[in-house]
Formats: structure tokens, C-alpha cells, sequence
């Protein structure tokens, strides 16, 4: 199979320039989005189409044949190895050639003071669940490790390029994609809640804190909580935050597990979760969406981004990419066959939207009933 003859050449496939894509032309469907700024600094953009693929999901998720096998071949431990390696020789490579000094990003951190945040961060209590514990990103320890904390911003800004490969720029990739993210969550607000006031913001999964930031910069009158199972990234994003200019509304960080925060119940106006439920099994995304159900107030939204599984662009991935993704995401399928409108409604959300917000990514978002 074709699928087979690519991995076995797997290492002349990466280059320094990253691995090639093929597409093919399918009939698809259009999401028109604006572009918003992502901050007031910001000037809005042109609208842009993104398309869905003419699946429900790509091929290679699910019971398949095809992801039956990308599941044979990640299970042999010597390729498995090999893979491992060559999707983090395609992160670090995309990020080098696209202007991201990854090794220098990565350095500055494992070189600063961070350690220091470690002690007023670590819940000691904190159990992890079982699905944590496993390797994640071409990391064994998972997001229990400080080289996984320092070089996550990288890889943040490395993944926002893939996404908008047109834009001219990281900046201008990160303002497409931050911005359509935010602007749909504002407006979802708008719409379905009797105020328009966000005071209090829990954003779960916030990794080093790159998206609590836009959430705070958006909202500057809010306050923002971010919250995260690995107490090195949260190290990691406490140092950076206070490395920064001082906010009228400081971002607070949490180290808990997002199924059980443990917070009050109907303390919050928004959560937000991105890029999260595709590193969750689906048990885990049920648990967090009933979690944040009960902490939200009436007229509450939820916001979610994360991968698409109707990307046209996700859908048509070549073989060695989507191979190199899955063996680096274990609970992908799980995520790709979770319905999460249903999952949404079970829990008791209203208004339950989606959009896509870039051409990988959709945002759905929901109300909490008044």
C-alpha cells in the first residue's frame, strides 16, 4: 500500500523545509469568517472562506481500514520510535523556517528563572488521571517535563502557521486565527446572553498561557483564571506573565485537573478550552464539558477550539502526516468520534454553535440556560 512505502522512506520525507503535503479536489462546503482583531492595537482583515472536506471525518480516524493500520504501525515499538523522532524533527523544522527561533525560545526559558515558579504553582494533592500519564507531542513524560513546557510557545506559534500557511507572517497568522476565535466567542455573547459583561474567565488547558493572554487582552476588565494539569507549564506561564507589562486585572493560575476543578459553582461568565479535547479521551471530555456547566453562571458561554474533523485540509492530509500526528496524539480517534453538539446538549447547553475560524480549526460555542 501506498501508505506503507511512504513510511518506510520516512526520513528522506523530512526535509529541512518540513514534509510535503498532497491534496486532491473534492466538492466542499464554505464557511465565511471576518477576520477580527485580536486586539484593539489590531487592524481587522478581509473575510476569508475556509472549507469543510465532503466527510463527516477523515478517513484515517475511527474504525477504518486505513486508521486500522496507522494503528498497526504506531504499535510496533521500532517504528513508533522512528516516528516519534520524525514528528519532532517536522515541529522543530516548520517553526525554524517560518522565522520561529524554536532552539532559541526553548533555551531562553530552560535558562531563566521559571524554576522558581514551580513552589507558589504545584498542587501536591493533585492525582493525576491515568490518560495524562501517557506520552504526548514525541514527549515521553507527556507535559510533565520542563523541555515540554519551555518549547510549547514554539510550537503554539508553529501550529498557528500551519494553519494559515497564506498569511505573510507568524504575526499575521496569529491575528487571523486568535482574532476569528475571539470575535466568535464575543459574539456568541452578545448574542444569547441578556449582558454583555465577561467578568470572570476560567480558561482550561491553558498550556503556558498564550491563550489566557488573548482572553485578557480581549476582556482587559475580566478576570482571567488559567488553569492546567502540568504545573511546569503553568511555572512557565507565571514567569512570562510577570516578565510582561503588569495588568490592571492580573492572570491568576490554577494547578488542578479541569474534570474536578473543585471551583464554586456559577463563579464564572466564560470558559474557553483550546486545542485541549484532542489530547482528552472521550470519557475526559465529557467529565470537563459537565464540569464547566456547573461553574458557569445563567447566560454563560462556553467556547471550544480545536481540530475540525470536516477540515478539508485535515481530511486530505498526506499518509505520513497524519501518521506522524497520530503517533504523537494517542487519544486522537477518540476526539474525532466524539460528537460534541451531543455532548454539549447531554450536559445542558443551549445555542450550541460551530464555525470554522481557520481552515483546520472549529470554534463551537454554547450557552448555559437563563
Amino acid at each position: 500500500m501506498a501508505l506503507c512505502s511512504q513510511l518506510q522512506n520516512l526520513s528522506s520525507l523530512i526535509s529541512p523545509h518540513g514534509i510535503t503535503t498532497t491534496t486532491t479536489k473534492a466538492p466542499t462546503r464554505r464557511h465565511v469568517v471576518v477576520h477580527a482583531a485580536a486586539s484593539d492595537t489590531t487592524t481587522s482583515l478581509q473575510a476569508s472562506s475556509y472549507e469543510e472536506g465532503k466527510l463527516v471525518r477523515p478517513k484515517w480516524t475511527g474504525e477504518t481500514p486505513l486508521s486500522r493500520m496507522v494503528r498497526a504501525l504506531i504499535s510496533f515499538k521500532p517504528l513508533y520510535s522512528i516516528l516519534k523522532l520524525g514528528a519532532r524533527q517536522v515541529f522543530i523544522s516548520t517553526a525554524e523556517k517560518n522565522n520561529i527561533p524554536w532552539r532559541e525560545m526553548t533555551k531562553e526559558i530552560l535558562e531563566s528563572q521559571v524554576y522558581k515558579e514551580l513552589d507558589s504553582i504545584q498542587n501536591q494533592s493533585l492525582v493525576y488521571p491515568d490518560y495524562y500519564l501517557n506520552p504526548f507531542h514525541a514527549y515521553d513524560e507527556g507535559n510533565l517535563t520542563w523541555l515540554a513546557a519551555a518549547e510549547a510557545e514554539a510550537a503554539t506559534k508553529s501550529m498557528v502557521r500551519r494553519a494559515i500557511p497564506t498569511a505573510s507572517s507568524v504575526e499575521e497568522a496569529t491575528q487571523i486565527m486568535r482574532g476569528n476565535w475571539l470575535n466568535a466567542i464575543e459574539q456568541h455573547h452578545l448574542q444569547h446572553s441578556q449582558t454583555s459583561m465577561i467578568g470572570d474567565i476560567l480558561d482550561i488547558g491553558c498550556s503556558v498561557g498564550v491563550s489566557s493572554r488573548f482572553l485578557a487582552d480581549k476582556f482587559p476588565t475580566a478576570n482571567v483564571i488559567g488553569l492546567d494539569m502540568s504545573p511546569y507549564f503553568l511555572a512557565v506561564a507565571q514567569h512570562k506573565e510577570k516578565s510582561g507589562t503588569p495588568r490592571k486585572n492580573p492572570i491568576k493560575w490554577i494547578h488542578a485537573n479541569g474534570e474536578d476543578t473543585g471551583l464554586p459553582f456559577k463563579s464564572f461568565d466564560l470558559v474557553s478550552i483550546s486545542y485541549v479535547f484532542h489530547e482528552c479521551p472521550a470519557r475526559a471530555i465529557v467529565n470537563v464539558v459537565k464540569e464547566a456547566f456547573r461553574f458557569l453562571r445563567p447566560g454563560g458561554t462556553f467556547a471550544m477550539t480545536d481540530n475540525s474533523p470536516k477540515s478539508k485540509v485535515l481530511q486530505e492530509l498526506s499518509p505520513v502526516l497524519f501518521t506522524l500526528m497520530k503517533s504523537t496524539e494517542p487519544f486522537l480517534d477518540e476526539y474525532y468520534l466524539t460528537d460534541m453538539d451531543e455532548t454539549l446538549r447531554e450536559a445542558g447547553f443551549v445555542n450550541i454553535k460551530s464555525i470554522l475560524t481557520d481552515p483546520r480549526h472549529v470554534t463551537l460555542t454554547a450557552t448555559v440556560p437563563q
